[in-house]
C-alpha cells in the first residue's frame, strides 16, 4: 500500500446521510474478483441517468469540485459488509472520505484498502460543508501523524482518532501481512527464546 503521512488538497462534498454500500458501488458491479475497474461504476446510479448520461446536479459530476477528499453527510458506509465500496472508492481517486460518523465494517475495510475513513464532530463536519460551498477551491489539510484536520484558509481545526495499530500501518504503507513481514526479526527472537525452555 501507499504511505499517508499527511495530505493536502480540495474536496468534493456529499451532503447525503446514510450513504450505504450499495449506493456506493451496486450489488450489479459486484462480479469481479478483482479491484480493477470498480471506480468507474463508484455512485453509478446516482452519476448517471437511466440512459448512462451523466447526472449534472451529483457533485462528482460537477466540474468545480475535485480532490482527493470526500465530505460526506452522517453515517456513511452503512448497509452491507462489502469490501468493494472501499475499493472503489479508492479506484476513483479518493485517499479520505470524511464523515461524522462510519459504519465499522467499512471503517475497516477502507482502513485495509489504504482509504483513512476520518470520523470529526457534527459540528466540525459543517464547517467543512460550508467552506467547500463557499469557494470550491478551499483546501483541507489532514496530518495523520498528528491526527489533525485543518480548514486552511480559517485555520479551524480538529483533532481525530484512529486505531494506533492501522495508523502505524498507514503511515508505513502496511498491509495486514507487510506489518507481519516488519516484524520478522522480532518474531524469531520471540521463537528462539521460546525454544529454549
Amino acid at each position: 500500500m501507499e504511505k499517508f503521512i499527511s495530505l493536502t488538497d480540495t474536496a468534493v462534498p456529499l451532503e447525503i446521510e446514510n450513504i450505504d454500500t450499495d449506493q456506493i458501488i451496486p450489488a450489479r458491479f459486484l462480479k469481479a474478483t478483482d479491484k480493477a475497474g470498480f471506480g468507474e461504476n463508484l455512485f453509478r446510479d446516482w452519476r448517471f441517468n437511466k440512459e448512462g448520461n451523466p447526472n449534472p446536479d451529483f457533485n462528482l459530476n460537477n466540474k468545480k469540485y475535485a480532490g482527493s477528499i470526500l465530505v460526506a453527510g452522517d453515517n456513511f458506509g452503512c448497509g452491507s459488509s462489502r469490501e468493494h465500496a472501499a475499493w472503489a472508492l479508492k479506484a476513483y481517486g479518493f485517499k479520505v472520505i470524511v464523515s461524522s460518523y462510519f459504519a465499522d465494517i467499512f471503517k475497516g475495510n477502507s482502513l485495509n484498502n489504504g482509504l483513512l475513513p476520518l470520523q470529526v464532530s457534527p459540528e466540525f463536519l459543517e464547517k467543512l460543508f460550508i467552506a467547500i460551498n463557499s469557494d470550491a477551491s478551499e483546501k483541507i489539510h489532514i496530518d495523520l501523524e498528528n491526527q489533525l484536520i485543518k480548514i486552511t484558509s480559517t485555520g479551524e481545526s480538529e483533532k481525530f482518532d484512529i486505531d494506533p495499530y492501522k495508523k502505524n500501518c498507514m503511515l508505513n504503507g502496511y498491509d495486514d501481512i507487510d506489518f507481519l513481514v516488519s516484524r520478522k526479526e522480532a518474531i524469531q527472537k520471540f521463537e528462539d527464546t521460546k525454544l529454549q525452555f
